[in-house]
This record gives C-alpha cells, sequence and structure tokens, in this order.
C-alpha cells in the first residue's frame, strides 16, 4: 500500500463513504473531504464532517498504519492538534494528539480494482504508462489538462527567463540574446552556446554589427573553434586565417576568453547543423538585426517572426560544413523547424515575460495565441505520445506533452496526472497482467 494512493482515495471522493466509522463514535459522513496539503502538517486543512447529529470541522491526517501517528511524532506535535480524523489502511492502534484528545479514526474503505489499476500503471516499463489506453477518457478533460500544462511550463519558463534577466541588468536585448544562443544549439550543444553567450556578451558584438566578418571571428574565436589544433586542414584555408588574424586583435582589445573548443559535439547531427554553420547564422542574426529585441515586438504574426529569424550563414558555408573541408553547394539557411524551435523555446516565454512584467496581458495572449499558430514539434516525446494515441494538434499541444512526460510520465504520477487519474479511477481492471510488460 501506498500513502499516495489513500491520498488520491480521499480527496477524489473514491473511496466506500459507507464504511467510514470509528470503533467508538460509529459512522462518519463526509460533507467535505477538506484541502489537499503538499507541504508541512495535516494531508488536508478544513475537513468537515457529520456524526451523531453534530458537524466537526478539522484537519484530516492520511497513514498507511495508525501507529504511523508515533513513528512521525505528531503525538508532540502541536502543529497536529486540529485533526479530527485519522484515516489509516491498517488501524492498529489508537492515536492522540499531543494535547491528548482521542483522534477519530477509521479505515478508508475502496474497490479494490482502483488498487490494481494503479499498481498496473506504477509498474508498467513502458516510457508511458498509459499507452494504449490514453484516448479513454472524455476529450473535454483531456484539452483541459492539456491546456493547463502548456501554460504551467510557459509559467515555469518565464521564471527562469526573469532570473536571467535579473542577471543582466533588465536588459532585454541581452537577455533575448542569451536565450536565443541557448537553442541555436539544439539540445546538443545548449551547453556550449549557453556558455558562449556569457563569455562574449552582446554589447561587444554590437560594436561590430557593421561587420559580419568580425561578428564572426568574436563567436568562433570566442567558442574555441579556431583553434588549430580542431581543424588541421584549415591551416590554409584562406577564409579561417582571416577570422583568425581579426580574433586574434578583438580578443586583445576586449580581454576575451576563448572556451575550450573540444566541447562542441558534432556527433548525431545533420551537417547543416554543425556547430561552426550554426555561429554562422547567429552572426548573421546579430548582425542583421540591430535592435532584435525591439524587432520581435514589432512582429504580429509567426510569419514574420519566421521572416526575422530564418538567416543564413555567410557565403563560405554555402559549400563548406567544417572550416578547410569543401563540400557540394548548397544554402544554408536556417530551416522552418529550426526556427520554429527558436520561436517555441525562446521568442514566446520572452514576450511572455514581458507582457506579464510590463502589466500588457494583450502581449501575454500573443505570445500564446503564436504558439498555437505553430506546427507541433517533431520530436521523440510527441512521437511516443501520438503511437499512444493522443497526437497534437499545435505546438501548444506538444509543449504540454513534453511538460507532461517530463514532470509527470517520468516519475509514474499517475495519480496527478489527470488522464491518468481517470483511467485509475474507471473502477474496473483496465488490461490483463500479460500485457504489463510489453512495450506498446
Amino acid at each position: 500500500m501506498k500513502e499516495e494512493f489513500l491520498h488520491w482515495l480521499w480527496k477524489n471522493r473514491f473511496f466506500d463513504a459507507g464504511r467510514l466509522c470509528d470503533r467508538e463514535a460509529g459512522p462518519i459522513e463526509v460533507i467535505n473531504p477538506g484541502e489537499y496539503n503538499r507541504d508541512s502538517g495535516p494531508d488536508f486543512f478544513n475537513t468537515k464532517l457529520f456524526m451523531e447529529g453534530t458537524i466537526w470541522a478539522g484537519n484530516t491526517e492520511i497513514h498507511i498504519n495508525a501507529s504511523d501517528w508515533y513513528k512521525h511524532c505528531h503525538h508532540t506535535d502541536h502543529a497536529y492538534d486540529n485533526v479530527i480524523l485519522h484515516l489509516v489502511h491498517n488501524n492498529d492502534t489508537e492515536a492522540f494528539t499531543a494535547s491528548g484528545r482521542r483522534l477519530l479514526a477509521s479505515k478508508l474503505g475502496y474497490d479494490e480494482a482502483l488498487w490494481e489499476n494503479y499498481i498496473d500503471f506504477v509498474n508498467n516499463p513502458s516510457l508511458l504508462s498509459c499507452s494504449g489506453l490514453i484516448d479513454k477518457p472524455d476529450t473535454f478533460l483531456v484539452r483541459h489538462w492539456l491546456y493547463s500544462l502548456s501554460i504551467e511550463r510557459l509559467e515555469r519558463k518565464s521564471n527562469e527567463i526573469m532570473e536571467m534577466l535579473k542577471r543582466t541588468g533588465n536588459d532585454w536585448e541581452e537577455t533575448l540574446y542569451r536565450l536565443i544562443s541557448r537553442y541555436f544549439g539544439f539540445r546538443v550543444n545548449t551547453d556550449p552556446f549557453e556558455m558562449l553567450a556569457s563569455r562574449l556578451p552582446l554589447k561587444i558584438i554590437r560594436k561590430h554589427s557593421d561587420n559580419l566578418l568580425q561578428a564572426e571571428a568574436l563567436l568562433f574565436g570566442t567558442a574555441g573553434l579556431l583553434n588549430e589544433a580542431l581543424f588541421r586542414e584549415a591551416v590554409t584555408d584562406e577564409y579561417y586565417l582571416l577570422l583568425s588574424r581579426e580574433y586574434k586583435v578583438l580578443r586583445t582589445k576586449y580581454s576575451l576568453q576563448p572556451a575550450d573548443g573540444w566541447m562542441w559535439k558534432f556527433n548525431r547531427l545533420r551537417p547543416a547543423n554543425f556547430p561552426p554553420v550554426r555561429l554562422s547564422q547567429l552572426a548573421a542574426l546579430l548582425t542583421h538585426s540591430d535592435g532584435l529585441f525591439s524587432r520581435v515586438l514589432e512582429c504580429e504574426h509567426t510569419d514574420s517572426l519566421r521572416n526575422l529569424l530564418g538567416v543564413r550563414a555567410s557565403g563560405y558555408w554555402n559549400n563548406h560544413y567544417l572550416f578547410g573541408k569543401e563540400v557540394p553547394l548548397t544554402t544554408r539557411q536556417a530551416g522552418r523547424q529550426s526556427v520554429d524551435l527558436l520561436i517555441i523555446n525562446a521568442v514566446v516565454p520572452l514576450l511572455f515575460v514581458y507582457g506579464k512584467l510590463k502589466q500588457q496581458p494583450e502581449r501575454c495572449d500573443k505570445a500564446v495565441d503564436m504558439l498555437d499558430s505553430l506546427p507541433p514539434e517533431e520530436n521523440n516525446v510527441v512521437k511516443d505520445f501520438a503511437e499512444a494515441g493522443l497526437s497534437p494538434d499545435s505546438a501548444f499541444t506538444s509543449q504540454a506533452l513534453v511538460e507532461l512526460r517530463t514532470l509527470w510520465c517520468r516519475y509514474h504520477r499517475c495519480l496527478d496526472c489527470h488522464i491518468g487519474s481517470s483511467l485509475i479511477s474507471m473502477g474496473h481492471k483496465m488490461r490483463g497482467s500479460s500485457s504489463l510488460f510489453l512495450e506498446p
């Protein structure tokens, strides 16, 4: 037995009300289970009960064994003096408060199928415990839950951005630069891009925004990618040598400290997403768009944001993926999918924060609308949910699925998930035990 399961039964009234009974006071009628408390103190506040013609009001504490009251030292803690009901799975002893009052106590009766469903979900080794069943709950419930998750994810990102904004001295341009830099590396090179942005402030790049070569030299050099040991074929490459000469001057001028070039990852990346190509695109964005944050604010639709962020790398990268290695000619422009990821992960959350801090709710609404107008992301999380029976219709929904997978599914928090809770509560065993250890 798990205590969280008993909490879930009580919170959602999935218990057998007719079996609630104190051995001395008799039957207990529940008017209100109370407010669930996840912090310290009793498990539920403001419970209301009806017994023997009297309404009782107070708190409720839940344990697997009644003796856990003493194990957890509640009998000496006056914070539990207002507990009026002790719900247990095993009523092995009577419990008294620190003031000496005997607690009303009752076992919590329930349908065994609920416990079996819960155990099935918790013990399922699949990435998604509800795979194959996820389409059974009410459609409105699922949509409402996903909406809540997406907003929750946006709020969580907003808190992170607010901290970043404080660190930059409330500089919106610098904050956007750091955010965009983080997601220019996708998941593989997030850390190196973040380190680069912290070592090379935007104000330095701005001083050279009229010279793409110098902006590239600043980015490549501070990233550690002008280290001769990394690209031995580049020692005679004219473009590479020109960048190196520029960076030597700029490094001394601004006292820059290059990062370790070996930290950049190339494995499992398409050549078009290799770090040098992405850095050249970032340089183009920062030099092409003076006052980038101001221009982002002016964009009314996602298409205008795509036009703003969909920059091309410099001409050298049309026939190179690495310094000194020539390949067939093509155009190295940021693809729509990568641009959409920038909008989803950097631009939309920052616009949401701006709307909150400037008390402009219409900007927050516009940020949400932008997210809802973009197509769903293409990643393993979205793929797994689609195979399980739940396909997102926009980036707003796919962000909800990422949040669900990250904070709920990964930890088997099925009782806290509206979808999981609904499935577990259906009152009959959802699937046979033979299916528990089969991948969907």
